[in-house]
Order: C-alpha cells, then structure tokens, then sequence
C-alpha cells in the first residue's frame, strides 16, 4: 500500500484544518450548492463579517474555495480539486482498513477451522 508523499501533506494539512471547523464547513457545505457573496455566506453565522472573512480566508488558503471582486461585491466558489484531494486521500485509508479487516476476517475462518479439525480428532 502506498502512503501520501511528503510533498502531498502541505496542501491536504491546509484542507483539513479548514474543514476541521464547523462553521468553514458549513460555508463549504453552502458553496456546494453554487456561488455565493460574502454576505451571503455570513447569513446564516451570528458573527462579525470581519469574523466571515477570516474564516473565507483559510478556506482560500486551503484552495477548497477561490472568490473574485466585482465592484464591491466578493463572490466566492468552490474549487473541488482541493476536496478531491482530501476524498482520495481518506478513500485510500478505507481500502487499506478494508483489505486489513479482510485479511483479519480470513486468518480468523483458517484458525476457526483449525480448531474445529482439532476437536475431531480428539
């Protein structure tokens, strides 16, 4: 099994430290459905816009979202690659477990038999 290189860590460490709070996640989860302004996206969070765009801010540094300004207004999108990343890397932890838990599951039945033959005998 193969693990992440050294040179993957950086940007999926930035991912998961954005999507480690609840409120950038669920800025994430609004952004999902489409693009949305800054305002927008602050509607729902009972804190100080200055509060929003900080949050915006590790989400930017992360790459899971990219804004533009047009005029006075911020709008913000989703950009999924960095979330693909993050998706691959936690689908390769479950085939690894699942290949684990198989090999575990298949060393248990031999034993099993094992011991059932031992019981004949006797």
């Amino acid at each position: 099994m193969q693990t992440q290189g050294a040179n993957h860590g950086a940007p999926l460490d930035l991912v998961f430290h954005a999507l480690s709070d609840a409120t950038r996640r669920g800025m994430v989860e609004r952004l999902s459905r489409g693009p949305a302004s800054v305002s927008e996206l602050a509607e729902p969070f009972a804190m100080s816009l200055p509060a929003v765009v900080q949050h915006l801010a590790v989400l930017e540094a992360s790459g899971l979202v990219r804004s533009e300004k047009v005029g006075r207004v911020r709008t913000c999108r989703m950009d999924e690659k960095a979330l693909s990343a993050a998706e691959h890397w936690i689908n390769e932890r479950k085939r690894l477990w699942a290949w684990r838990l198989d090999r575990l599951g298949e060393f248990l039945e031999t034993q099993e038999a094992a011991a059932k033959r031992g019981k004949r005998k006797k």
